[in-house]
């Protein structure tokens, strides 16, 4: 399922590494010189992502191939903009605390675009920009952040296998069984130390 409806997949997802820079996080936050990033390397990382056709999810048979193979049951869809998510700055402020869930974040964008960071294997951020089509899977115990783009708007399909929780455990957490698991399939994997919280 993972090699699956990659085509055009660079035109909806990319990334890159981040600048250490406190500017506004809705800016793209390119290093300089930019360094951009295979998707490959988020695949080494634990993230799937797909490219899907947004314009028609109802019927899409590719989504619902997905959602089967990987056992989707629930599914929502949330607008995040100034005039439909109530409190929006502060929420926003809230989604970019660096933070990990005990399940896959699951995300598919219908509409608008956004920022997803990640930490590679050597605690160093990697912005992943997510436009219309775009979907991916972030692993149970990876330490992330949301923010949108300049555009303030993204349209999203939130996907979960059960019931859904949540929850986010704020940087550090890495006692929990979801984040040993991480860092001993992903982290360790290259033969590399584990991620100390900071």
């Amino acid at each position: 399922m993972e090699g699956q409806f990659q085509v055009g997949k660079e035109e909806v997802i990319q990334a890159w590494y981040m600048d250490d820079s406190e500017e506004d996080q809705r800016l793209p936050h390119h290093r300089e010189p930019k360094e951009f990033i295979p998707l490959d390397k988020l695949s080494e990382l634990g993230i799937l992502s797909w490219r899907l056709n947004a314009d028609d999810w109802e019927n899409d048979e590719n989504l619902k191939k997905i959602r089967e193979a990987r056992g989707y049951s629930y599914m929502d869809i949330c607008d995040v903009c100034p005039e439909k998510l109530p409190n929006y700055e502060a929420k926003i402020k809230n989604f970019f605390e660096e933070h990990l869930h005990t399940d896959e974040e699951i995300r598919y964008c219908l509409e608008g675009s956004g920022y997803f960071d990640v930490r590679d294997q050597d605690d160093q951020w990697i912005r992943v920009a997510v436009k219309k089509g775009g979907m991916i899977v972030l692993p149970a115990g990876m330490y992330h952040r949301f923010t949108l783009d300049s555009d303030n708007y993204i349209k999203a399909m939130r996907l979960f296998v059960g019931e859904p929780v949540w929850t986010p455990y704020n940087r550090p957490h890495d006692h929990l069984p979801a984040r040993k698991e991480y860092v001993e399939k992903i982290i360790n994997r290259g033969g590399n130390q584990a991620v100390e919280a900071r």
